[in-house]
């Protein structure tokens, strides 16, 4: 029994000791797997590479529509061809072998690609005229010296980008000017580089189909400025562009403009670029997260806001019918009039006198916007600069327009009132030198001086004013200074010793009176003219002209804020009513002189208040004409002028109808819809 006790004791005891062994290697191994997975663990998160990157989507661009509505630029949904950094690749030439192929496409379908490099396409490689600034900021990107030639800012780039001998020269400068424009871009994980832009459908359903062969290649659908009627000032509307060098970039930086990227659109000209704040929306983000090289997550953190949509004060079909009229006088006088065979060039103005709202101005020579984005040198270079906008930039002299403004000088400040007599016989003396009149009009008072432009009235009033008065009297018409015009406009400037000294002339005493009737070296542009025609029918209060009538939400569903009236000046201080009345009826006056029937002003309905001017200049004669209407309930004031031509005041009634037939429920629409009803019935 002792002997069976203790042989089951031993049992028991090596079994114990056989588990205790077999439990310290489990835990042994268990404590080895452990440590194992935790190392691997660790190992795994020290090789995680995450980086998140911001990447802007672009705000739709605000439109600009005119008074009624109707588009004159907008945007359309269009296709754009991108590079992405994330999906691009790092190794110089497989990127290379991308671009190539995607130009290869583009060759096909017949689309250009981003390239500014200011390096011809072709050997022997030279620098672009006139783009001294872009071959410096070329030359300090690649860290050359300034002694560097086109050459050798094509190999920098082939060598940098390993562009090798497997392509032919002229693809090598392709790629490499590609390159260039992607450095330019600041083509990085934020900035997509725009390759092409707005293709066709078959091109973007051909590079989709080869996306697996085009890494970082991507098509993408944005809002694309697009031209609904290049014809209504052109000038004034202006185009947007990419831009252009990192200066100015800069500079947009510098005025507040933190959110740019280089490969922004911006405005370049006009309200484009006037109004580009506005227009340009803001921008929404996207967060692009890449794990270990891979894109592992896109979210859109921040949606975009679309710009303001501008509407104007403009009428699309008034603007095309003064463009219209304008070119047709001119036709006519050159065909029947050899003395205006150069006459090619004018400039109209409509204003809207309660507030010198633009309803109408016409260039002559002109162009289409589209045009002009299509291919900018063949417009440039046609005859007779049609790119100046001769309404806000031509400078002119006024001739007897400007007695309006001596008129009211005189009156204003009481060297002579409405009943005031001075002598005319045709020859004037002042100092020792002899000035002529057109007419012999004997004893003439102020009313009758303008209605039949004596020329001696005004001379002997402009000496008894003074040069000083004459000009603080121009300056508060806004003569001598632009006007404020959003798009910009010119101020030209004032006949006085000053001006003469700055062009190099002597001024004589006698420059005096012929500054009085619009002579001497006094330029002007036609928008100052039809401000001042408006200021005369407004008593004296000078408007500051504007473009801008009203801001709206993207959709236009919205109104934001509208223009309000905006006082520059005010001309007569002393006694204005008088003052205008004695100018306005001799404006009626000239305005009853009988025309041709198609012309006269006489059985309208309502009188029309207007003055013209012939003045001289290097084309010979040019001719104005400035003046509103209804006289005594104006409406509308308005200012023609053509260079080397004649009888602007012609365009006078058409300008009227033209009105009429644009805004119906007008005075004018009304009175003139009425007798011509009237003159239709049997």
């Amino acid at each position: 029994m002792k002997e069976i006790m203790r042989q089951i004791s031993e049992f028991l005891r090596g079994g114990f000791l056989v588990l205790l062994v077999l439990a310290s290697a489990a835990l042994g191994v268990y404590r080895l797997v452990k440590l194992q997975i935790v190392a691997a663990e660790e190992e795994s998160q020290q090789h995680i590479v995450e980086n998140v990157y911001t990447q802007v989507i672009p705000a739709t661009r605000g439109e600009i529509v005119d008074c009624t509505g109707s588009p004159i630029v907008s945007n359309k949904i269009g296709y754009n061809l991108v590079i992405e950094k994330a999906y691009f690749p790092d190794d110089n030439k497989a990127g290379n072998a991308v671009i190539f192929r995607t130009v290869e496409l583009l060759r096909e379908a017949g689309y250009d690609w981003n390239d500014t490099m200011p390096v011809s396409k072709m050997q022997p490689y030279v620098f672009e005229n006139d783009r001294e600034r872009d071959v410096a900021e070329m030359k300090k990107n690649l860290r050359l010296n300034k002694y560097a030639d086109a050459g050798n800012c094509i190999e920098k780039l082939c060598d940098d980008y390993e562009i090798g001998e497997e392509y032919s020269e002229k693809d090598r400068r392709i790629i490499a000017g590609i390159r260039y424009e992607m450095l330019l871009r600041s083509f990085s994980m934020s900035n997509v580089f725009y390759f092409a832009n707005d293709i066709d459908l078959k091109t973007v359903t051909r590079i989709k189909e080869l996306r697996v062969t085009l890494s970082g290649v991507n098509i993408v659908e944005e809002a694309i400025r697009t031209v609904e009627n290049g014809t209504v000032i052109p000038h004034e509307i202006g185009y947007v562009g990419p831009i252009y060098s990192q200066e100015e970039f800069e500079a947009l930086k510098e005025n507040g403009h933190s959110d740019y990227a280089l490969s922004d659109a911006v405005g370049k000209t006009g309200l484009e670029l006037a109004c580009e704040p506005d227009l340009r929306g803001i921008n929404g983000k996207k967060e692009i997260t890449v794990t270990n090289g891979d894109v592992s997550s896109v979210v859109i953190s921040q949606e975009p806001v679309g710009g303001k949509t501008i509407q104007l004060t403009v009428n699309s079909k008034l603007q095309s019918s003064l463009q219209k009229r304008l070119a047709d006088h001119c036709e006519t006088l050159r065909r029947t009039d050899y003395e205006c065979r150069n006459a090619y060039c004018g400039a109209a103005v409509v204003l809207d006198t309660k507030d010198n709202g633009v309803l109408g101005m016409a260039t002559l020579p002109s162009y289409d916007l589209a045009d002009l984005l299509d291919n900018y040198n063949k417009v440039a270079e046609q005859e007779n600069f049609p790119l100046i906008n001769r309404a806000t930039d031509g400078l002119y002299r006024p001739g007897s327009t400007f007695k309006t403004i001596t008129a009211t000088a005189g009156l204003d400040t009481g060297t002579i009132d409405g009943n005031t007599q001075f002598y005319c016989d045709t020859n004037y003396k002042y100092i020792d030198t002899w000035f002529h009149c057109t007419g012999h009009h004997e004893n003439i008072a102020v009313t009758r001086a303008l209605t039949v432009s004596c020329n001696i009235f005004f001379y002997e009033l402009s000496t008894r004013l003074g040069l000083d008065v004459l000009l603080d009297y121009e300056r508060m018409y806004g003569l001598g200074a632009p006007l404020g015009l959003e798009s910009g406009d010119s101020g030209g400037y004032l006949a006085c010793p000053e001006t003469y000294e700055k062009l190099g002339l002597d001024w004589y005493v006698g420059c005096l009176v012929q500054a009085a009737i619009g002579q001497s070296e006094i330029q002007v542009t036609p928008l100052q003219m039809a401000t001042v025609a408006s200021t005369i029918a407004n008593d004296g209060v000078r408007y500051k002209p504007h473009l801008i009538n009203s801001y709206w939400n993207n959709t236009m569903t919205e109104q934001l804020s509208v223009k309000e009236p905006e006082i520059a000046a005010t001309v007569a201080q002393n006694n204005a009513q008088e003052v205008y009345y004695y100018i306005e009826q001799g404006m009626i006056g000239a305005a009853r002189t009988p025309m041709l029937p198609e012309y006269d002003l006489n059985n309208l309905g309502f009188d029309v208040a207007l003055k013209t001017g012939t003045p001289q200049s290097p084309r010979g004669t040019d001719t104005f004409v400035i003046g509103y209407a209804p006289a005594q309930d104006p409406e509308i004031a308005f200012c023609a002028m053509i260079e080397g031509g004649k009888n602007a005041k012609f365009l006078v009634k058409g300008i009227l109808e033209d009105y009429a037939e644009c805004y119906p429920e007008s005075k004018i629409g009304r009175t003139l819809r009425g007798r011509s009803i009237l003159q239709e019935q049997p």
